[in-house]
């Protein structure tokens, strides 16, 4: 029989009992919490929680999420390979990639150790075709689903803009969110100023970033960073030329995990 986790229904007790990165601006994200059962409780198998907090601590030691975007499942797959034999540990596969699930499937069967999701989920159909196909992690703009998939396979991350919708989405169960569009919020200063009041829930910065800018936005607060053109470039993608693909995805995990590591040593 597997061992489950109780969470509560009511009035429920949350501790922060991880291991957390705290930045030199004082920001600081739990790995994961534990919730203390005070009346009536769910069931949910430690093996999907642990898969989930798996993912979430790949996330943040990994500092960055690729966001591969082709014009088709073939282009998809050679691009994606160059990224990930790159360096690249966390994928993200848009949903608007032709046979994005195909892609998805074989990806994780050639890359067991790498996080491999997809990105702009907006229902639930899709949500479930993305688990049952792989997918370690969803990110989408949409805050309906996060209810049924909250204690899938997957760790499910909603987008979101304002502090309001921010606070909303870590309320209703969201581990991790995505700030988007950050670059056009403010960038590096936005983050830093929503990490003020909200200093345990962990943001992922996505929106025009570039390779240069991975250390600063980490160091600011972010937990993670979203490089879409910064590595999959137009110019690269059209020319088919996987050597820049995958020479852009060796500097920008390296970028990363000196950023990350910094933080840690901080601690």
């Amino acid at each position: 029989m597997a061992l489950a986790a109780s969470f509560t229904l009511a009035f429920p007790s949350i501790s922060l009992s991880s291991r957390t990165r705290i930045s030199s601006s004082g920001s600081c994200y739990p790995l994961r919490c534990s919730i203390q059962n005070s009346s009536l409780s769910v069931s949910v198998p430690d093996t999907t929680i642990s898969k989930c907090n798996e993912t979430l601590s790949a996330i943040q030691n990994s500092g960055i999420i690729a966001c591969l975007r082709a014009e088709s499942a073939e282009l998809a797959f050679e691009a994606a390979r160059a990224a990930l034999n790159g360096g690249i540990t966390v994928l993200e596969i848009v949903m608007s990639n032709p046979g994005v699930f195909e892609v998805l499937q074989q990806l994780v069967h050639e890359y067991p150790t790498k996080i491999i999701g997809v990105g702009t989920v907006l229902n639930l159909e899709d949500a479930k075709h993305a688990i049952s196909h792989g997918a370690k992690f969803l990110l989408s703009p949409a805050m309906g689903i996060l209810d049924d998939v909250s204690c899938s396979k997957a760790l499910y991350i909603p987008g979101a803009m304002t502090p309001t919708e921010i606070l909303s989405a870590f309320s209703s169960g969201a581990k991790m969110i995505k700030v988007y569009p950050v670059s056009a919020l403010g960038g590096i200063q936005y983050i830093a100023a929503l990490k003020k009041p909200f200093p345990h829930i962990p943001l992922i910065a996505s929106q025009g970033i570039t390779v240069d800018l991975v250390g600063e936005y980490i160091a600011h607060g972010a937990t993670s960073v979203v490089l879409s053109d910064a590595i999959f470039s137009k110019k690269a993608m059209g020319e088919r030329n996987f050597e820049t693909i995958y020479q852009l995805s060796r500097s920008a995990a390296s970028q990363a995990i000196e950023a990350v590591e910094r933080c840690y040593r901080e601690l």
